[in-house]
């Protein structure tokens, strides 16, 4: 299989960790490539009309398309259905978190587009997005107890807040979140997190 990807986004290291805790980190092969929303790329957007990355060429020439669907794929394919667990009970509860992960990815990458504005910048967008992240967790600090599994959800989570820091160190996250602030300490100790940390490589 081959991952177009990037050493920034935390998407496509969402997908490359759950590569990892499956085992099948060997199987994927990494190509560096560069999407900005400014721009086409014509390489991913031959595979991808959405010009997005994480996009997985399977070996079969079949092509899966962002990172819920490339790590739930891969779950089905190569684990055993404890990232998404198929049960109710459980399942909701993880997408929910998975949810909860991929909105604070999103504020910020959204965040820094409004850094790339220069004189441009809204400060009100600026100040929403921080305080909708902020808000985010506050619930996850809450709600640490429902991290405790492996699943989806907490691999979301803690490359998010991965994400922060990589991101924006200056918001501090950790004030006042210790349970959430501890959790992550443990987790960022995995090998899969350890072995994609991110780089601001183009």
């Amino acid at each position: 299989m081959k991952l177009l990807w990037s050493s920034r986004s935390p998407f496509v290291r969402k997908v490359v960790v759950v590569a990892h805790e499956l085992g099948i980190a060997d199987r994927v092969t990494l190509e560096r490539v560069n999407v900005t929303a400014k721009e086409t790329n014509a390489e991913v957007m031959h595979f991808n009309p959405l010009n997005k990355i994480p996009t997985l060429l399977l070996e079969d020439g079949s092509i899966m398309i962002d990172s819920p669907v490339i790590a739930e794929y891969l779950d089905e394919t190569y684990g055993k259905g404890e990232l998404f667990p198929r049960d109710a009970a459980r399942r909701w509860p993880v997408r929910r978190l998975h949810a909860l992960g991929d909105g604070i990815m999103n504020f910020n990458i959204s965040r820094l587009g409004e850094k790339g504005r220069g004189e441009q910048t809204s400060e009100a967008f600026a100040t929403a997005f921080l305080a909708k992240t902020n808000a985010t967790l506050d619930v996850l600090e809450r709600e640490t107890d429902s991290l405790a599994p492996l699943t989806i959800g907490s691999i979301a989570v803690a490359v998010a807040l991965a994400h922060l820091d990589f991101r924006f160190a200056e918001d501090s996250w950790r004030d006042r979140r210790p349970k959430l602030a501890a959790w992550h300490a443990r987790f960022a100790e995995r090998p899969s997190m350890r072995a994609t940390k991110p780089e601001d490589v183009y």
